[in-house]
């Protein structure tokens, strides 16, 4: 299919919870910036009629985002509603009479993924999948082989080009950032590779725990939540190579190849951790051996990266709300005792503001002779009110079928090359208290110097500022 836009927007689960919470905000969104003039059909099996769906979309709006009169007068005017089970060839015929004339719709699946193959299957028996797009939320299988499968599902009857795989992650902002950090500013080609670079660490650190999500977090882990796909997408855009040209199968390409170079993950490279009183969440067993907590170690056996670890970190009742990106240098080679330097390094922020901030040795204020102290230089962004959300970005680039931004095929599969095995293995889950940094035996798997916590460096670099 050409890059032609979208000519109407189908969203299956238009009565869900992720409709209600991010959907519905960003439809307005997308109608304010005249970027959405098209008929929008929600389908969902809950006996509602379209005046209930309105209703819905507007306490949505009011909770989520605010309620714009016009732009939310707008979107009412193009919203459908097809009620009806999805098992139900009916449910589809009346979505093709609603969907009129429209022969480039987009079909959006905000459904669990058991239903993926059902929902399909009648796009195609009922022609609606006819010059479609099909847009599909993560996760994107259970392992490699369910991935597999799901992808043979979807290219029964979308080509690969029509497929846009949703990962929220790449629709922020602060993500993409980090190509535009590394391919639009030369200075930074000249370190970024290993002869400079020691290590590098990805951390996503969130102080809540599973928010009433229980059932569905006892099923996935963090290791499938968030690391294979989120913080997967964060380590390709640091790693990839540039790319020859700037459309979406160039950057993809590059992207591609770093998962291709990495081994798949041994067991003494991961520590599972798990916070005191998730057992005790609703929807989770009494003897869950899930994982709220994940440290992995990588390699990339790549001409730029060989030799570099690289370390993941993410869970739930950490001490903060963040996500951050640090690359440590190697220490110089200096007459200075190595004992009082720190290594320099580079930080990236992408939540919950963007800050680029490099950290260095410089000397202390007020003492005699050598006596360093590290610090750092910061630029920081704080997003504004009226920035895109991630939801409307990727929703609005799918319509236009840009696909830069959504994993293909042989990218999700190669993800899941690498965690499957060590995911197979059991490995032991160890407890740690809520609000600090995992279990004692990340220890295990750490990198040298230690972990870069997000919020210590910060207040490090205030007080170097204040000094």
């Amino acid at each position: 299919m050409t890059n032609t836009h979208s000519d109407a927007l189908v969203f299956f689960g238009a009565t869900g919870d992720l409709a209600y919470k991010k959907i519905f905000p960003s439809l307005q969104a997308m109608v304010k910036r005249g970027h959405l003039n098209v008929p929008v059909v929600g389908v969902a099996k809950a006996g509602w009629n379209l005046d209930q769906l309105r209703a819905r979309a507007k306490d949505s709006l009011e909770k989520h985002g605010g309620l714009d009169p016009a732009a939310f007068e707008k979107l009412i005017s193009l919203l459908r509603y097809v009620d009806g089970d999805y098992q139900d060839p009916a449910t589809f015929a009346a979505l093709r009479r609603e969907l009129k004339d429209a022969n480039r719709p987009a079909h959006y699946l905000a459904i669990p993924p058991v239903l993926f193959e059902t929902v399909v299957e009648h796009l195609s028996v009922s022609n609606c999948g006819r010059g479609a797009r099909v847009i599909v939320e993560k996760p994107f299988g259970h392992d490699l082989a369910s991935a597999q499968e799901l992808n043979k599902v979807l290219l029964g009857t979308f080509d690969e080009a029509d497929i846009f795989r949703i990962d929220h992650y790449l629709g922020k902002r602060a993500v993409n950032n980090v190509v535009a950090f590394r391919f639009a500013n030369t200075f930074v080609e000249s370190f970024w590779n290993r002869n400079h670079i020691e290590s590098v660490e990805i951390t996503m650190a969130e102080d809540f725990g599973v928010q009433g999500r229980g059932g569905f977090y006892d099923q996935t882990g963090t290791i499938r939540d968030v690391v294979q796909n989120h913080l997967f997408q964060v380590l390709s855009n640091l790693a990839m190579e540039p790319p020859v040209r700037s459309d979406s199968e160039s950057i993809r390409d590059e992207k591609a190849k770093v998962l291709r170079a990495i081994p798949p993950i041994e067991e003494q490279n991961l520590i599972r951790g798990q916070f005191r009183g998730y057992r005790d969440e609703n929807g989770v067993a009494k003897d869950s051996q899930t994982e709220t907590f994940a440290v992995v170690k990588l390699e990339i056996n790549s001409w730029r990266w060989k030799g570099v670890p690289f370390y993941i970190r993410a869970g739930k009742c950490l001490p903060t709300t963040c996500t951050e990106i640090v690359a440590k240098f190697h220490k110089p080679p200096t007459l200075i005792p190595d004992s009082q330097l720190v290594e320099n390094h580079v930080r990236l922020r992408l939540s919950p503001e963007i800050t680029i901030a490099m950290g260095m040795m410089t000397l202390a204020p007020n003492a005699e002779g050598l006596v360093l102290q590290n610090t750092e230089m910061m630029a920081t962004h704080s997003p504004r009110a009226d920035e895109m959300d991630a939801y409307e970005r990727v929703l609005g680039a799918a319509m236009e079928g840009d696909s830069t931004l959504f994993a293909r095929e042989d990218y999700v599969e190669e993800a899941w090359r690498i965690v499957e095995p060590v995911l197979k293995k059991n490995t032991p889950v160890h407890q740690y208290a809520p609000g600090t940094w995992g279990p004692n035996e990340v220890d295990r798997v750490v990198p040298n110097g230690g972990w870069s916590n997000p919020g210590e460096k910060k207040a490090l670099a205030f007080a170097s500022e204040a000094a």
